[in-house]
């Protein structure tokens, strides 16, 4: 069978686990339940194969080599994904919180990168495993940038108060962005073989995340003035395809950041050609459309995720790597997201879930493990351990990643609960030395806010 046969047969296994889980109950996520079962029947299978009761595993990883999750993600549905993600973002409320998501996804993903990349390279020298230092960084590169694919398939459906809501959202979208141009940074000089330099560096930073930004911008002209051009409802929403298509494709061979464009692109025709170019028809359709694209491909991505275990090797050294992983990604983000949240607070009063909710609702998913996958395999091997530094990172990514869609995605629930008992309209104020002062907002955001 080929590749196109099993993508099928796990489509319809993924949208049938959803289904089943809807009929169950209406309070489990459906991206969380595919996750789950997934990663238990990947357990089954590696355990019956070790008693010898009968033998898929083989099977079973074989199949998800021949997908290659990494090309399947990275240079595939990653541009749907976050079009989709990026059409829901409002331009008001994203302006009105413009400052917090920038020094977000810039300062605070940086930030997390070095300080997640600091404790794991002192984790293992504990242990007598010297890692160099460039992979631990690489391993905080890549788990650092929390992925918008599970965020919004979880966060969203718990309707969180909308300023805060965005604020998750918004930051997620963007520090994914920012964090790949990071991690394909960090991997040229990991792996080029060629010694860096602080210009060069800089340099491609600039020309992924600059040129993503405007390669978007341009994408976003083009597809406004075409699907301007034309009344027909379906080209209308056949036109917006090309965009995550042909546009994401073209991004990448170009070595600009596809997954900014996606998201600059998806922005402006949620907001400006939703307005401007589309017919009245399509205006109702465009949200469904995308929104069953996106819940069609999240349902399979998550059942990948959950599957992924199958190509995950482990030695006892990974093992305690493993647990101590989770404590220091989520004490790595928390920090990170609490000094900047620290300065903004002297201006805006917040609601006081927020730093909680975008710390335990920081989750991480396929993009992560994507990006670990990605990591060549038998060039760097570990001293007389003989383990292979790109094992050692997917196990740690696989714990990261389950733990934060098991475990945080089950329980951010009781946390946006609570924070929808503050009353939105005090979310937001500036707040000057002597006093505190509502924040004038403009007439486009009052009037979204009251929806």
């Amino acid at each position: 069978m080929g590749i196109y046969t099993y993508i099928c047969f796990l489509s319809a296994l993924s949208i049938l686990i959803g289904f089943i889980t809807s009929k169950i109950s209406d309070r489990i996520q459906s991206t969380i339940a595919i996750s789950a079962a997934a990663m238990v029947g990947s357990l089954a299978l590696l355990i019956s194969g070790s008693l010898g009761w009968f033998s898929v595993e083989n099977l079973a990883t074989n199949v998800m080599q021949q997908i290659d999750f990494k090309s399947f993600l990275l240079n595939g549905i990653l541009g749907f994904l976050l079009f989709a993600g990026a059409l829901g973002i409002k331009i008001p409320i994203l302006r009105d919180q413009k400052w917090e998501i920038t020094v977000f996804a810039l300062f605070s993903t940086l930030a997390s990168t070095f300080f997640i990349g600091g404790l794991i390279y002192l984790a293992a020298l504990l242990i007598a495993l010297p890692i160099p230092f460039i992979y631990c960084v690489l391993f905080g590169a890549l788990i650092s940038p929390t992925d918008p694919i599970a965020v919004l398939a979880i966060i969203k459906n718990l309707r969180a108060p909308k300023r805060l809501s965005m604020q998750v959202e918004g930051e997620s979208l963007f520090n994914d962005g920012v964090g790949l141009v990071i991690f394909v940074t960090i991997f040229t000089v990991a792996f080029s073989g060629q010694e860096p330099t602080l210009g060069g560096i800089f340099s491609l930073f600039l020309h992924e995340a600059i040129g993503g930004i405007a390669f978007g911008f341009a994408l976003g002209i083009v597809a406004h003035y075409l699907i301007s051009a034309t009344d027909d409802g379906s080209m209308e929403i056949l036109l917006t395809l090309t965009i995550p298509t042909a546009g994401f494709i073209l991004a990448n061979h170009l070595h600009v950041s596809g997954a900014l464009a996606m998201v600059v692109s998806g922005i402006m025709v949620g907001n400006w050609t939703r307005t401007k170019g589309f017919s009245e028809q399509s205006q109702r359709y465009l949200d469904h459309f995308w929104e069953m694209i996106d819940h069609f491909l999240n349902s399979l991505l998550f059942l990948l995720i959950g599957l992924a275990l199958l190509l995950i090797t482990v030695s006892w050294q990974s093992l305690i790597l493993l647990v101590l992983a989770i404590p220091i990604c989520l004490l790595s983000r928390y920090v990170s997201l609490w000094i900047p949240y620290k300065v903004f607070s002297l201006y805006r009063t917040y609601n006081p879930y927020t730093l909680k909710i975008m710390t335990w609702g920081g989750l991480r998913g396929g993009l992560a493990l994507a990006m670990a996958l990605s990591i060549p395999g038998g060039v760097a091997m570990l001293g007389e351990s003989g383990l292979d530094v790109r094992d050692v990172i997917l196990v740690m990514t696989y714990a990261v990643v389950m733990f934060s869609i098991l475990v945080q995605g089950v329980t951010i629930e009781k946390m946006i609960q609570e924070a929808k008992k503050v009353d939105p309209n005090k979310e937001d104020y500036l707040r000057p030395a002597s006093r505190l002062v509502k924040h004038k907002q403009n007439d486009d955001l009052n009037a979204y806010l009251s929806k």
